[in-house]
């Protein structure tokens, strides 16, 4: 069992989700609040998590550019 804990993805804080992006947590909040962005997050009771994979899924998404520089 304690191993499985372990295996788990690491979950971040608002706060440490909106360093991790470049921005600020209180705009993680309004993109939460108005839909703006489909960048996911876990609810448990009050407070809002986030996995590091969500946050790649989410930049990647937004990476503008050819993907290959031999093209």
């Amino acid at each position: 069992m304690a191993t499985a804990i372990l295996d788990r993805p690491k979950l971040l804080t608002r706060e440490q989700a909106a360093e991790y992006l470049g921005c600020k947590p209180q705009t993680l909040a309004v993109w939460a609040t108005t839909k703006r962005y489909k960048l996911r997050y876990i609810k448990v009771g009050r407070c809002v998590r986030y996995r590091i994979a969500d946050l790649e899924a989410f930049l990647n998404a937004r990476t503008v550019g050819a993907a290959d520089p031999a093209k």
